[in-house]
């Protein structure tokens, strides 16, 4: 009872005519800098930072959360309609968002990403209003052994139960690993993959680049090749009847949506982990739970809703360890944790006593932000659709315009711009190989993280590789990776058995 007093009480705060504008500006700005390729949450929050100053600290903390919850939604939008992610946190979204749009199926797509972001940041914000102290003593028990078996849990839940060559996954995935370690050594400081001291590589590759270039220059130069003859419009439209029935089909996505909201909310609670890792998964866990999984990458709205309900359940994740710990979940909650500092705030336990009208303020603004979004967002949803049916000659060069600028500006580097020209020239290799994109990219998201996590292992633990199943969570989590990479190899000694009963 007394949650829900406090939490009434921060209705009060959120819902004053100041604060409820400024969600609603908040929401429609972060919806526009989510879908600009190359910007997102981080970009947005670090812009608008200094202008928080001229409202008080709680309406500065409710404008710089709406911006978070906006963006969030709005990564999917350039993800469906133009195969490239506007955020990193939207990669996912790209493998089957895309492929609907190709279809003429733009508006379910949109509708499934802004239900599904609904559904996952409101169950996602019931947790943090409920749990939130328990659940901060558990994120901190997840120490680096556990990080690790959980990113091997990932990979696994691609090559074990998926629907692509289980071989050609595996090379992909490796491929990625590889692309993971170029740059400085985390630990030595020595340079590693630098292709001839070239000093662009310094740092690494952005898997944000790569998405970029295999989705989006790929995906230009394999519509030019199947449509050179007969220039092509995307066929899609969007009326009111098909708008009620994409809300209906919702329905049966519950299973993808509640996965998909936990595990976006837990993994977003992770520090260093944040939403990109946990859309990965959740995308990754929906294919292996699929009835139809050879169907993702092609157009399943499962690959759609999965993603989007974790990356929204890990962006609320993700303020848990900073408000009751102090410690940033991610990159823009980092921007927050330092807004917060400059306003006078000391995040921690003692937040919640000695700051009740500000935290509880913040935390109503939560649900108020989230029903603002999906409202804006389907509201949005026939002029997103609209733009796709222009000419295919416009709709090429604007999607290369924007893969031009989003590699260009969070890095202003050329040496990016020539590496998304690379990949995308070589993502079209690759599909028309058949290879999967998806596991490349993931690859690329989780490896340093796996690295890392590794590594820190092995130096606590002088060396001892036992001690990843020595404790109880990571040797769950490596156990179950196992089951799901010998699957395949099961199914493989069950099929012959199957032909020679007949024959008996």
């Amino acid at each position: 009872m007394d949650v829900l007093a406090l939490l009434a009480d921060g209705f009060a705060t959120s819902l004053s005519p100041l604060n409820l504008l400024i969600v609603v500006l908040g929401v429609t700005a972060g919806l526009f800098i989510g879908a600009m390729p190359g910007l997102g949450s981080v970009n947005g929050v670090a812009i608008v930072l200094p202008l928080t100053f001229i409202v008080p600290p709680a309406s500065a903390i409710i404008l710089l959360a709406a911006i978070y919850y906006g963006a969030m939604y709005g990564g999917a939008v350039s993800s469906i309609l133009l195969g490239i992610p506007g955020a990193s946190t939207a990669v996912a979204t790209t493998f089957d968002g895309r492929p609907m749009a190709q279809q003429g199926r733009a508006g379910l797509a949109l509708i499934a990403a802004a239900v599904a972001s609904f559904v996952g940041g409101t169950i996602s914000v019931v947790l943090f209003t409920l749990f939130a102290s328990p659940l901060a003593d558990l994120a901190l028990a997840f120490g680096p052994a556990e990080e690790f078996a959980l990113v091997l849990l990932a990979f696994t839940t691609f090559v074990g139960l998926g629907g692509d060559d289980v071989l050609k996954t595996v090379v992909m995935i490796c491929l990625g690993l590889v692309l993971a370690t170029v740059g400085l050594d985390l630990i030595s400081g020595q340079p590693r993959l630098v292709f001839g001291d070239l000093p662009g590589f310094y740092s690494g590759i952005s898997f944000l680049v790569l998405a970029i270039g295999v989705y989006g220059i790929g995906e230009v130069l394999h519509t030019i090749e199947t449509s050179k003859t007969a220039p092509m419009v995307t066929p899609a439209k969007l009326t009111f009847r098909e708008l009620g029935a994409g809300l209906r089909e919702m329905n049966r996505l519950w299973k993808s949506m509640s996965i998909g909201s936990f595990l976006g909310f837990f993994v977003g609670m992770l520090p260093a982990a944040g939403a990109t890792p946990a859309s990965l998964m959740a995308y990754g866990i929906a294919r292996s739970t699929s009835k139809r999984p050879e169907t993702f990458g092609k157009g399943n709205i499962e690959g759609v809703a999965a993603p989007e309900t974790a990356n929204n359940a890990a962006s609320t994740g993700s303020l848990l360890p900073m408000l009751t710990l102090g410690i940033p979940g991610s990159p823009t909650t980092a921007l927050l944790l330092g807004g917060m500092v400059m306003w006078g705030l000391t995040p921690g336990p003692m937040l919640f006593i000695e700051q009740p009208d500000f935290v509880w303020g913040l935390i109503s603004s939560l649900y108020t932000a989230n029903v603002a979004a999906v409202v804006i967002n389907l509201a949005l949803i026939p002029l997103f659709v609209w733009a796709l049916r222009m000419p295919f000659t416009v709709l090429c060069a604007m999607v290369l315009v924007l893969c031009i600028v989003g590699g260009f500006a969070p890095s202003q580097k050329m040496h990016d711009v020539w590496l998304i020209a690379g990949f995308g020239i070589a993502g079209y290799i690759l599909r028309k190989a058949d290879y999967p994109l998806a596991p490349l990219v993931l690859a690329l998201v989780l490896g340093p993280l796996m690295e890392t996590s590794f590594r820190q292992t092995m130096i606590a633990e002088q060396g001892n590789l036992l001690a990843f199943v020595q404790r109880p969570l990571s040797g769950s989590f490596i156990a179950v990776a196992a089951l799901f990479f010998l699957l395949p190899l099961l199914k493989h000694l069950r099929r012959p058995a199957r032909r020679l009963e007949p024959a008996e």
